[in-house]
């Protein structure tokens, strides 16, 4: 983000810390919900095709979306830490709450409405979304291995098996009768 009039050169350590914890949950719920949707492409293909190997990378990729949208989470609560408890500069617009009177901190009350517990509903079904692919992969291959154990003795070789040559042909000396020598019969078959 570029700083335009050199704005942020007169700003203090803990400013600037805020300001790069802000941009940084930006940035973290960005890539989250590219996650989220790079997940959902790969659920759909996956669940198309019933291939565990796609609904694991969804799986993955939901946990990755989940990880990345708790961290910004993190990052707006740690936002809001550096605001009220570590910034003590005066400002007009900002609502750093250690400059204030003491009177107007105490007539003040903060309220986490909707938007917030929305917020982390979403990260806790981001979890349970993925812990669900992660089971659906698993008894989607469970099933793909027992339907191939039954079709196992349905399988039969197409081309001939390499076999050491037999010398009386594949069913062996006793089903060509004929003269052997040492027999009961004699040498001469009369």
């Amino acid at each position: 983000i570029p700083d335009e009039k050199d704005v942020t050169k007169t700003l203090g350590k803990e400013e600037m810390t805020r300001i790069h914890m802000s941009r940084a949950m930006v940035a973290l719920f960005i890539v989250g919900f590219f996650f989220m949707f790079v997940s959902f492409t790969a659920g759909v293909r996956g669940c198309w095709k019933t291939s565990p190997s796609n609904i694991t990378a969804s799986a993955i990729l939901m946990l990755i979306a989940c990880l990345f949208s708790a961290g910004g989470m993190g990052l707006w609560h740690g936002v809001e830490h550096w605001e009220r408890n570590k910034i003590t500069t005066k400002s007009d617009t900002e609502l750093f709450t250690q400059s204030w009177p003491q009177e107007l901190k105490d007539n003040t009350e903060f309220k986490y409405e909707w938007s917030y517990i929305v917020s982390w509903i979403g990260v806790g079904l981001a979890l349970i979304s993925s812990i669900l692919f992660s089971l659906a992969a698993v008894c989607i291959r469970t099933d793909k291995e027992r339907e191939d154990a039954m079709n196992m003795q349905y399988l039969m070789p197409v081309y001939h098996q390499k076999q050491q040559a037999q010398p009386y042909g594949p069913y062996g000396y006793a089903a060509y009768p004929g003269p052997y020598y040492g027999s009961q019969y004699g040498p001469y078959n009369y």
